[in-house]
C-alpha cells in the first residue's frame, strides 16, 4: 500500500510538472479535501477545477519535487512552483510542504502549506513586503482567488 500511495505523489507532480490537470484530476477520491493558505477548504470538485484554472492560465509554470515519505495512509513532500504572477509580472518561487492521506488508491485529503507572507513579497513586491503580513492583506488574496475559481466553475462546468 505504502508503495502505491508514493506512486500517486511521484503521479501527481509528475502531471503537475507536464501542465496535465485531468491526470491531477484522476487521482482525487470523490470525497477529497483540499487546503492550502489561500484556497482554505475546497471540496474535490472545487480543487479539480482549481488545478485547472491554475494550469489553464500558466505560461512559465516550473515545478520541482522531494522528500517523498509515506508512511501507511498518509505521506508527504516538498514541492516548489517558480512562475511569473498575473497582473504584477513579477517573478515568484513558492516552497511548499504538501501532506497526503489515502483511500481506496485516491487522495482524500490534501494540505499545501506555504508562508504567505512570502509569497505577497514576491508576487506584489513592495507592498506585499509592506503590508502582505496584515490579515485583511491575507483575507484580501483569498477572497480574489475564491471569486475568481467561482466564475471560472461557472464558465466551464
Amino acid at each position: 500500500m505504502e508503495n502505491l500511495n508514493k506512486d500517486i505523489i511521484h503521479q501527481f507532480y509528475t502531471a503537475f510538472q507536464h501542465r496535465d490537470y485531468a491526470a491531477m484530476q484522476d487521482l482525487y477520491h470523490d470525497d477529497a479535501e483540499f487546503h492550502d493558505p489561500v484556497f482554505q477548504k475546497l471540496t474535490s470538485k472545487e480543487v479539480k477545477a482549481m488545478w485547472q484554472m491554475l494550469l489553464s492560465a500558466a505560461k512559465d509554470l516550473s515545478i520541482s519535487f522531494a522528500d517523498v515519505k509515506v508512511d501507511g495512509a498518509s505521506g508527504s513532500c516538498r514541492w516548489e512552483a517558480c512562475y511569473t504572477f498575473g497582473s504584477t509580472r513579477r517573478q515568484v518561487n513558492n516552497i511548499v510542504r504538501a501532506t497526503f492521506v489515502f483511500n481506496d488508491g485516491k487522495i482524500v485529503r490534501h494540505c499545501d502549506d506555504f508562508n504567505l507572507w512570502r509569497w505577497t513579497m514576491m508576487a506584489l513586491g513592495i507592498s506585499g513586503v509592506l503590508l502582505g503580513w496584515f490579515p485583511w492583506v491575507q483575507n484580501k488574496i483569498r477572497h480574489t482567488a475564491q471569486d475568481k475559481l467561482r466564475k471560472f466553475m461557472d464558465i466551464t462546468q
